[in-house]
């Protein structure tokens, strides 16, 4: 049987995905406090594999967890340029940071050798 679960866990999406679910959809909302990231994964034994995860019983090929939680992470990225690219340079700018922040007159912070 099929099983739905919706998470913002990437960890726990990544845990899934490496036992043989499938990424359905990803669902990105604006918040005040930054943005949140849910991921739609369905697959046959997610209930098992959510029990054994929240119980610290999961077990998972540690290469595959880190590219799966690559993959993830491009997605993420990907679809948040497309989004809006204006919002991530203001953010960028918002921190302090701006397009020419690697030069060394803008190093403020660190000394000339």
């Amino acid at each position: 049987m099929i099983t739905t679960v919706e998470t913002t866990d990437i960890f726990r999406g990544a845990f899934f995905l490496c036992h043989g679910a499938r990424l359905a959809s990803v669902r990105i909302n604006p918040a005040k406090r930054g943005t949140v990231v849910a991921f739609l994964i369905e697959g046959e034994e997610i209930d098992r594999l959510d029990l054994d995860y929240r119980r610290g019983r999961a077990t998972v090929n540690p290469l595959l967890l880190r590219e799966t939680l690559n993959e993830l992470r491009d997605i993420i990225f990907t679809r948040l340029r497309k989004q809006s690219p204006a919002s991530l340079e203001s953010y960028a700018g918002a921190k302090g940071g701006d397009n020419h922040d690697r030069e060394r007159e803008n190093r403020g912070d660190q000394e000339e050798r």
